[in-house]
């Protein structure tokens, strides 16, 4: 077979070297976060395939046994299995982060288009309300929701949400203003479109693109603030496993069961963790991709 031309190598070798960059992996930490998140994923939806204990069983027979073969971290103080409870907690874990996350995510949205495209009024009034609460930091803002609305699983999504909306609320409103004053938006109003359009089309898509990025470094926030109240009492009732609630069981006993606070704690750490860094990777994909 003949050789193919010079030119034909030449024109094919620069398509070659974009496809070789565009499949370009991400770094080793982002990876390895990445791996973490699919496991706590697998556990939160599908506990079953993880561990066939029951979180509540108890066994005070074997209470307070160290991990070992049988149980692989250990038991608690009624003799339940920790390694069952952490599985299984990792659903409502990632339930109350969620759902708080979605909650902050939708009323800040609401809040910063308000602002921005409100007129001078709106804006001033409703920024200064963010600025109120803003003051306050975001677990005493959800400890005054509860103490309005009671405990609960639900109270606590609603509380955690409600303390993130100012934050969320300030980004969209500096967002939809530089989208409001760029030159297609302006051309667009040149042109004619209506209002309703206008938002809709342009100034609502390209305002909300850097908040779903940020949420996902916002969902550590919420689930640590989630967890902070859940060891308050303040989520999930007993016996259902929540590692905020675990961590709250197990400091009686850290001198002398040091595995009940220990895996609890690592669990929420090692997901905010996995949650950041992969947060601030899209994040940093966003930005270089932004004109």
């Amino acid at each position: 077979m003949a050789p193919a031309p010079p030119s034909t190598a030449r024109a094919a070798s620069p398509r070659a070297a974009s496809a070789r960059r565009t499949v370009r992996l991400p770094p080793p930490a982002v990876l390895a976060a990445g791996a973490v998140l699919l496991l706590i994923l697998l556990a939160g939806l599908l506990p079953g395939l993880l561990t066939g204990v029951s979180p509540t069983a108890t066994d005070p027979v074997n209470a307070l046994q160290p991990p070992g073969a049988a149980h692989p971290l250990g038991t608690d103080q009624l003799g339940r299995d920790v390694f069952a409870r952490l599985v299984h907690g990792a659903g409502p874990a990632l339930a109350l982060g969620f759902g708080s996350t979605v909650l902050a995510v939708v009323g800040g949205a609401a809040l910063g288009l308000a602002a921005a495209l409100g007129g001078p009024v709106a804006d001033r009034l409703l920024m200064r309300a963010a600025d109120v609460l803003l003051a306050l930091p975001a677990t005493l803002l959800a400890l005054l929701v509860i103490a309005v609305l009671g405990t609960g699983t639900g109270n606590l999504v609603l509380a955690i949400g409600i303390a993130l909306v100012p934050g969320y609320g300030r980004l969209v409103r500096s967002e939809a203003l530089l989208v409001r004053r760029s030159g297609y938006v302006e051309a667009a109003v040149t042109l004619g479109v209506p209002r309703r359009s206008l938002i809709l089309r342009h100034v609502l898509p390209n305002s909300l693109a850097p908040l779903l990025t940020l949420a996902t470094v916002g969902f550590g926030t919420a689930l640590i603030a989630a967890s902070g109240l859940s060891f308050l009492g303040l989520g999930p009732r007993p016996p259902s496993p929540e590692w905020g609630a675990m961590l709250s069981e197990g400091r009686g006993f850290l001198a002398t069961a040091w595995w009940l606070g220990v895996f609890p704690g690592a669990a929420v750490t090692l997901t905010v963790a996995a949650v950041t860094v992969v947060g601030r990777h899209l994040q940093q994909r966003f930005t270089r991709r932004s004109p």
